[in-house]
C-alpha cells in the first residue's frame, strides 16, 4: 500500500457520501443562475450562501492555500483554478466548469461540472460532451484489483479517439478527512500499471481535457491555469468509493447521476 492513502470504513463511506451529496447540491442549486450577463461572483456568491447559510457546512476552497474564494470558475481557455471576479460577465457560447468543496462534519465533498451558457459551438459541444464521456469511462474502470493505470488509459482512450488532449499537471486525488490526500490519480497511463485498488479507497476523478495542445501556463493571479495555445479546455469531477462490488458515485447530482443540459 502506498503511504499516506486511507482505507475508509463503511461509517467513514457513509460520512464521505454526505458530504459530497452536499456538494453536488451546490452545483445543482447554482446551475439556473449560469446564463448570459452573470458574473462569476454572482455565482460565487450564490454557493457560498447555500453552503453557509443552508447547509451549515463549510466551504473547503475558501482560505485554502490562500484561495480567496468559495468556488472555482473555469471559462472557455481556462483549465482549472479560475478565480471569480466582478469583471468577468458570462456571455452566449461560453463554456464554464464550476468546481465546489464542502467540509461537512470534518469530511471533505468535491465535485464539478460544465455548464454551457447559452448554445455551444459545435467543437465546445463536442469537448464538454468527450470529457464527460472520458470520466464516465475512467469511473467504470474502479474495482478492487484493478489499476490507476486502467483508469488513467480509459480516460486516455476517449480523449485520443477524438483528437483531444489530456492536461497531465493536475490530477485526481483521493478525498476524506483531508481535502487532498495520496494517491494521485492521473488522467493518462497504461493498463495494469500503478496502485492497485483496493475496497475503502475514496478518491476524485476529474479529466482535464483540451480542444489544442495539453500544454499549460499558470497567469500572475498565482491561480489561473490557461491554456499555452488558447484552445477550450473543460473538466469534470466525482468523487468515487472503490467497493467490494466495483464502485459507487459519491458525488451524483440530484437530477440524477452525471445528468447534464444546456444551460
Amino acid at each position: 500500500m502506498e503511504r499516506g492513502i486511507t482505507i475508509k470504513s463503511a461509517e467513514d463511506i457513509e460520512k464521505a457520501r454526505r458530504a459530497g451529496q452536499l456538494a453536488a447540491e451546490v452545483l445543482s442549486v447554482v446551475a439556473p443562475h449560469v446564463k448570459p450577463g452573470v458574473s462569476t461572483e454572482a455565482l460565487d456568491r450564490i454557493c457560498h450562501e447555500h453552503i453557509v447559510k443552508v447547509q451549515r457546512a463549510v466551504p473547503a476552497n475558501l482560505g485554502y492555500h490562500g484561495y480567496p474564494k468559495t468556488i472555482l470558475t473555469s471559462v472557455n481557455q481556462v483549465v482549472c483554478h479560475g478565480i471569480p471576479s466582478p469583471d468577468k460577465i458570462l456571455k452566449k457560447g461560453d463554456i464554464v466548469n464550476i468546481d465546489v468543496a464542502v467540509n461537512h462534519g470534518g469530511w471533505f465533498g468535491d465535485t464539478s461540472r460544465m455548464f454551457f451558457v447559452g448554445a455551444p459551438s459545435v467543437l465546445a459541444r463536442r469537448l464538454v460532451e468527450t470529457t464527460y464521456e472520458a470520466m464516465r469511462a475512467g469511473i467504470r474502470q474502479v474495482r478492487p484489483g484493478a489499476t490507476l493505470g486502467d483508469i488513467g488509459h480509459a480516460i486516455q482512450a476517449v480523449a485520443q479517439r477524438e483528437r483531444f488532449s489530456v492536461v497531465r499537471e493536475y490530477c485526481g486525488h483521493g478525498i476524506g478527512q483531508v481535502y487532498h490526500e495520496k494517491p494521485d490519480v492521473l488522467h493518462y497511463g497504461q493498463r495494469g500499471e500503478g496502485l492497485t485498488l483496493e475496497a475503502g479507497m475514496v478518491f476524485t476523478i476529474e479529466p482535464m481535457l483540451n480542444a489544442g495542445l495539453r500544454d499549460t501556463r499558470t497567469l500572475a493571479d498565482g491561480w489561473t491555469v490557461v491554456t499555452k495555445d488558447r484552445s477550450l479546455s473543460a473538466q469534470w469531477e466525482h468523487m468515487v468509493a472503490v467497493t467490494p462490488e466495483g464502485y459507487e458515485v459519491l458525488t451524483g447530482w440530484p437530477e440524477g447521476t452525471g445528468a447534464y443540459a444546456p444551460v
